[in-house]
């Protein structure tokens, strides 16, 4: 299958966007900082974190693990019941509700209507749960897009703790905004206890919107991201979506003569199932990784596939930046690369080093299992909040 890549003119059009966008983000970068400093503000310390919501819940008592009741408020898009609810499990009882059951996220309505009866819903769910359950913490994974302010100052003075989380706050803390709100945090995080953020940078702008954040990345199922005893057949792979630089990289990647397989939407050989996906990192001798934001220039955040592909088994090379080095140790348990000709030069060494590669492999694999589920990130969160 001959695959089609953008035009000289297409490709133009997305450096310029991809410029705009960054100019866009560092402004908003510097709004924060300043605000930050002008106030005289303080990014919390986990000890911070734990007298804040001592403060707030003096009478909260810890329970044994397993025995928590916890109502959880997310949708399932493609991830989130394989990795968040299985995690969850393993401290009590979950009640989950996916608003996407009743109401269509994506119809056109939305913005006019249907958000609006959807959050008047889920504040009468939620009452009326916490009043015929001994509801111990609220978690969810919610934003602008999908909830309102009041909604959520509504749900959090029921007295139960309220943790949310966000996964990129590097371009969605704002984000759109529409009839003055904002479709990511800004405008709702400060009626959470506890806001959970991926992004490292997105702790200042927390602060200046009034919220108590807590910066954790992201992390892996054990039961699902796994090693799959089958042949390496594969030199390099790469599943994620067909979008920014990434087609032009392995287009030219493949006129370096580099065998590269793509998998995922926008791509002609389509999406994986998560069984095939993670067979794929298996099959593959390289596991190809972009760490840059969609349409973002020099932005970078840490992404599920940093843990998920580790923890298959599967060798990983990815684009380097900072956020890494708190998780991995680079070309020990991991392999980053900077330009593209730092990408081919990585990529034949460790294809001509295949024990090496095997060592890098399974240190990688064995930090991934050991410090990065998504058990273990709310171990720390409950920890946090005292309830475990």
């Amino acid at each position: 299958m001959v695959e089609r890549f953008e035009s000289p003119l297409k490709r133009y059009r997305r450096r310029l966007r991809a410029w705009g966008n960054h100019r866009k983000l560092e402004r908003e970068r510097e709004y924060y900082n300043e605000l930050f400093l002008s106030r005289g503000l303080v990014l919390p310390d986990e000890e911070a974190v734990r007298a804040a919501l001592k403060k707030k819940y003096p009478r909260l008592t810890s329970r044994r693990k397993g025995s928590l009741h916890i109502l959880a408020l997310y949708h399932h898009y493609n991830w989130e019941d394989y990795s968040l609810k299985p995690a969850l499990e393993r401290f009590g009882s979950v009640r989950h509700y996916d608003w996407c059951e009743e109401f269509d996220h994506g119809g056109k309505d939305w913005p006019v209507s249907g958000k609006k009866a959807m959050n008047a819903a889920l504040v009468e769910r939620v009452q009326k749960w916490v009043r015929e359950d001994r509801t111990d913490v609220i978690f969810s994974y919610l934003s602008g897009e999908q909830v309102f302010p009041e909604t959520v100052a509504r749900i959090s003075s029921l007295g139960v703790p309220t943790v949310n989380l966000s996964l990129n706050d590097k371009e969605h803390f704002v984000g759109r905004v529409r009839r003055s709100l904002a479709m990511g945090m800004r405008d709702i995080c400060r009626h959470f206890d506890l806001c959970w953020t991926s992004t490292a940078d997105a702790l200042v702008k927390y602060c200046v919107e009034g919220a108590l954040p807590i910066y954790l990345p992201e992390g892996a199922n054990p039961e699902i991201h796994r090693p799959y005893d089958v042949e390496k057949t594969v030199d390099v792979s790469f599943v994620g979506q067909c979008y920014g630089n990434r087609p032009e990289v392995v287009e030219r990647l493949r006129r370096r003569g580099i065998d590269v397989v793509a998998f995922g939407y926008g791509w002609p050989s389509g999406p994986l199932t998560t069984e095939e996906m993670v067979k794929m990192y298996s099959r593959s001798r390289i596991n190809l990784g972009f760490g840059g934001v969609a349409g973002h220039r020099e932005t970078f955040c840490l992404k599920g596939r940093d843990f998920e592909i580790p923890m298959s088994g599967g060798l990983y090379l990815t684009e380097h930046h900072d956020e890494l080095e708190s998780v991995y140790r680079i070309g020990s348990e991991i392999v980053t690369y900077g330009d593209f000709a730092d990408l081919v030069e990585k990529i034949d060494y460790l294809l001509s080093h295949p024990e090496e590669a095997e060592a890098v492999r399974q240190r990688g694999f064995r930090q991934a299992r050991t410090e990065h589920t998504w058990e273990m990130r709310f171990e720390k969160i409950f920890g946090l909040i005292g309830l475990v």
